[in-house]
Formats: structure tokens, sequence, C-alpha cells
């Protein structure tokens, strides 16, 4: 992001500017809130004064002439404290929350523009923490870091400033023990820090321990090796332990260090200030409850620089998610005209027919030295069949990556009805283009709501004909609510089949003129697979369509058939041609047909 040069060298060292934008809605909070610290750090201030004129005045003049306005003026100052307080505390975590909010928005709305390469570079733990954990700390620090430096800072000054103007020689012995306790809060200050990182260390290794032992239960007893899963569950609780002993250790030679400060200050003014207290017991007092008052202030000021020198990374972090360009993106002229995904401007998007062609493409993944595809042409006019097969993980869905728009060409053109791919927005291809993973996914919600993704407008009948299609009907009549049964996180409530059935009637409801299945019969039983195929069968007219398949026998009446080997294209023909030629298909033909009959005839 663009640096302000209005900005101070502290918010720019600390990574301030950075968020500050994301303060924008939040501009007359802030200035409440600091107005709010300013008000409570002046009356903190301001009660050893009443404490020195009381003393003074009513225990040393004899007197209680001005009790009544003394005691008025002191509760509305206390009353007028709390309340402030109060206000300052509810802007604080207003703040907090809007801030956490922006950012966390800012950063979903962000990850929905990136690339797939993003999501295979950085795992979803890696996502998930610059989300939530990283926007939580800087809320916090432009929330309640704010409050109390305004208020520390603030006190700070006020308490020498007044000392000073009363006792100028008996303020200097005071201030001068402030150095020594800003080094040694700093000493110990550092030693915690290095200390209670290592534990959150040794804590995310033990969380990662709790995740093993929970997600791999059923591996963990099959494999015999409990034993082994607890000694290194007791390996690293008994680190955690000795670092958590050290640390706590620490904090206590902290605390004893604070006291001795402020006991080293009430010392200075007991030793220095002997000669006031008989003349001006509140004067003493006074200077008493300051000496004592600023090692807190102090102390948490050192606390405060570490932990915004550690939110930097925070900071560093999240901002290098939010300015992540994708591989994949609109030019500024499409955007203009066909809109964007958060923006459509669907008035200007044409219809699509389903023509796709491969105009010499040569292709290589981000992160990948070796081309994939080299110089590639391809017809695949509407209403074409397109098979692509290969062994696991010969790259089968490059293609179809390519296709979707997900990945790019490095050289040469796709062209979707005669036009290249990039002369139109992500958003227009990929709302004609139907996707059946092998993995499938379900959102959290209602049976009917992960429907309706495919189609929001979609009947009550024309979701009954998508499930009856593909089969699924049986499905939803087993549940108790039907349509409306919640399917649980990741649609966990159903089987792989069943959701993978789901998915397909979700696909169907899209009506694409693309249709995309990536091993889609791959998670089903064979008499299901037998029922989807012939619902393929049926759907796929009309349309064009590119299956990706491991079983060979799905794909044999497709119009083209592809072969993939090593993440190249080594064969392309009908099924009959293919097996004439005797290559690869053959080879991997005839090999699944054995492998078959043997598991029939084994049972």
């Amino acid at each position: 992001m663009k640096k302000s040069s209005a900005n101070p060298m502290g918010l720019r060292f600390f990574g301030f500017n950075k968020v500050l934008p994301y303060l924008k809605n939040y501009k007359k909070p802030l200035i409440g809130l600091i107005l709010g610290c300013l008000v409570g750090s002046a009356v903190d201030i301001g009660v050893p004064l009443f404490q020195r004129y009381a003393l003074n005045h009513f225990i040393g003049g004899g007197t209680l002439d001005t009790i009544v306005p003394f005691v008025l003026l002191y509760a509305l100052l206390i009353g007028g404290s709390a309340l402030v307080s109060y206000f300052a505390l509810y802007l604080s975590m207003r703040i907090e929350v809007g801030v956490n909010k922006e950012l966390r928005n800012a950063a979903f709305r962000h990850l929905q523009t990136l690339s797939f390469s993003y999501f295979n570079q950085n795992s979803v733990g890696y996502i998930h923490a610059r989300i939530m954990s990283d926007t939580e700390r800087i809320g916090q620090m432009m929330s309640w870091t704010l409050l109390d430096s305004t208020f520390q800072l603030t006190y700070i000054i006020g308490a020498v400033v007044v000392m000073f103007s009363i006792d100028a020689h008996l303020a200097l012995y005071v201030v001068a023990v402030l150095p020594l306790a800003i080094l040694f809060f700093s000493i110990f200050q550092r030693m915690l820090t290095k200390a209670n990182r290592e534990i959150r260390e040794i804590n995310s290794e033990i969380t990662g321990d709790f995740n093993e032992g929970i997600t791999g239960a059923r591996t963990i007893k099959t494999l015999v090796i409990e034993d082994t899963m607890q000694q290194a569950f007791v390996k690293d609780t008994s680190r955690m332990y000795g670092k958590s002993v050290r640390a706590a250790r620490l904090r206590g030679a902290f605390a004893v260090t604070m006291n001795f400060a402020s006991s080293l200050a009430l010392a200075v003014v007991l030793w220095k200030g002997g000669l006031i207290a008989k003349t001006q017991i509140g004067t003493f007092s006074m200077f008493m409850s300051y000496a004592q008052g600023l090692m807190e202030p102090i102390r948490w000021i050192v606390d405060a620089i570490s932990d915004l020198i550690t939110t930097q990374v925070n900071i560093e972090r999240l901002m290098k998610l939010l300015s992540t360009e994708p591989d994949v993106k609109d030019t500024d002229a499409v955007i203009a005209l066909y809109g964007d995904s958060f923006t459509p401007r669907t008035e200007n998007w044409e219809p699509i027919r389903g023509d796709i062609t491969f105009e010499n493409v040569t292709f290589q993944y981000p992160d990948g030295d070796e081309k994939i595809l080299e110089h590639f042409d391809l017809q695949i006019p509407f209403g074409t069949n397109l098979a692509i097969v290969g062994e696991t993980g010969a790259g089968k869905s490059t293609l179809a990556n390519l296709i979707c728009r997900f990945y790019e060409p490095t050289e040469g053109r796709v062209l979707i009805d005669g036009r290249d791919a990039r002369e139109r927005s992500q958003l227009w291809l990929h709302s004609a283009i139907g996707y059946v993973l092998q993995t499938p996914h379900l959102f959290s919600g209602t049976l009917r709501e992960n429907l309706l993704y495919g189609n929001p407008n979609a009947t009550d009948a024309d979701i009954d004909r998508a499930l009856e299609l593909v089969s699924a009907k049986g499905v939803v009549e087993k549940l108790e609510n039907g349509l409306d049964t919640d399917v649980g996180e990741g649609g966990d409530m159903l089987s792989t089949g069943e959701k993978q059935l789901i998915s397909f009637a979700r696909a169907i409801l899209a009506d694409p003129k693309i249709l995309v299945l990536d091993e889609a019969t791959a998670s089903v039983d064979t008499i299901t697979e037998q029922k989807i195929q012939s619902a393929i069968d049926t759907i796929i007219r009309g349309r064009t369509s590119i299956v990706i398949a491991h079983r060979l026998s799905t794909v044999r009446d497709a119009d083209v058939i592809l072969v993939v080997k090593d993440g190249r294209i080594v064969e392309q023909g009908r099924h009959e041609a293919l097996m004439k030629a005797k290559g690869v298909y053959y080879r991997l033909y005839t090999r699944q047909y054995e492998d078959e009959a043997t598991s029939s005839v084994l049972g």
C-alpha cells in the first residue's frame, strides 16, 4: 500500500500506516477514545493533588471550612472518571471488533480473487492464521494498545510536570530512578518475550499432536502405535512444563524487580522528602503517590513497545496476503465492460455456445520448470464429449484447468466461441461451467441451500428432476427433514458417495454449456456409477463435456480421448482407433480390464 508522508515515523516503524486505512470508518470513536484517555489520566494525576490539599489544609491547617465543596468536587471527579472510563472501554472494544471486521472482510474478499496456485503453495492453517490470529493481534494493537499508551504516557508526563512545578529538587531525584527501572524492565521483558514465544511454539506442536491423535485414530490403532504416539506427546508436554516453569520464574523475578524499583523511588522520597513532611505532609504524601504510581506505566510502556514490534510481524504477514496478485486476472478493460466477481455487469455478457479451441498452447505451472503442453492444438466443437485419461498423477486435470481458466497458457491462446478467453471476464466463463470434482465438497447448511448454489432460482420441481437424473432422490428421502436437513461442516453428515451425488445434481441445476467431470464417479459404488453413467449420457447432450476418467470403461463412447502420460498428451483419438494402435491407451485399458475381471472372479 502507498505510504503517506503525513504519517509519523513511529506509525511507519510499527506498521501502523499500513492498517490506518482500515480505521477510516472509526474516526469519531478513535477521537472519543483518545479524549477519554486524556480525561482519565488527568483524573489519576489530580487525585494526589486532592490528597495533598486535604492533608495540608484540613489536617495541617486544622480547619474544615471547605469540606463540602471539596467532597462534592472530589465525588464529581471520581464519578466523571468512572463514566469516561466506561465509554473509553466501550469505544476501544468497538474499534477492536470493527478493525477485525474490516481486515477479515478485506482478507476474505481478496482470497476469492486469488488463483489456484496460491492455495496449492499455502496450507489451510497458514491462511487461517493470517485471517484470524493476525487480524486479532492487529485489532488489539489499534484499540487496547492505543487506549493504554495514551493513558500511561499522559499520566507519566502529567505526574512529572506536577512534581517539578511543586518541588523541582525532589522531582529530579524521583525521575532519576526511572532510567534504572526502564533498564530492569527491558532486560526481563526481552527474556519473557523469548520464553513466551518458545511456549507458543511448543503449544502449537502439542495442538498438532492432538490433531493427529484425533484425525488419525483409526490409523494409529491399525498400526498399533499408541505407545509411540503417547511417548511423543509426553515428550512435548515435558518440554512445555520445563519452559513454563522457567517463564514462571522470570515472571516472579520481574515482579520482584518491579517492586524493588517502586520501593527505591519511595525510599528516595522518604530520604529527601523528610524536611517537607514536617511542614507539608500533603506534599510529601503526593510525592510518594507519584513515585509509586510511575512504576506501572513504565513497565507497561516496555511491554507495549515489545508488543508493537511483535505485531509488526502480524501486519507484514497480513499485508503480504493482501498484496498477493493472482496469476489469473482480468484486464482493466475487461473489468470495465464485464465487471468483476463482486460487481458483474451481466447485461454485457454474451451468451456462451461452448466451442473450445487450443491454439498453439504451451503451458507450465507457475512453480514448475517442466512444460506440460508445448505448441498444442485441439478443436473441441460445441457438443463434443472429450475424455482425458491416464494413470494417477499423470496430469489429466491440466487441460480442464486451462479450459476453466484456473490457469492461463504460458504461450498461445485458449479460445471460447472463437475469442480468446482473456478478452472476457473469468466470472462470465465460470458461470457457464459445471464442475464436479473427484473429492466432493458441500457447504455448511441444508441440502436445499447446497443445491441452490448451482442455481439460486431453481424451483422444487427443478431440484427433483436433477436429483432423479443422478439417482439421488433416495439420499434425500432417507433424511429426517429431507431437503431441509443440515448436512454439517463440509457435508460430513453424508457419506462420500452421497455427497458426490448431491454435487452432481448441483452442477446439473446450473444447466452449464460446458460440463467438467473430474473423476466424478470415483467416490461412488459400482451400481451407483452405472446409474450416473446412464445420466451422463443424457445430460451431456447439448453441451460440451470434458470427462477426466480413471475407469476407462466409462469413456468408450467419447468423441475424442486424450491420453496423458507424465504430464504430456501422448495419444488422442476414439476408443476403437486407440485400441488398434496398441499403444499407451491399449495397455491401460487391457490392464484395467484384467484387474476388474480378477476382482469380479474373487468376489
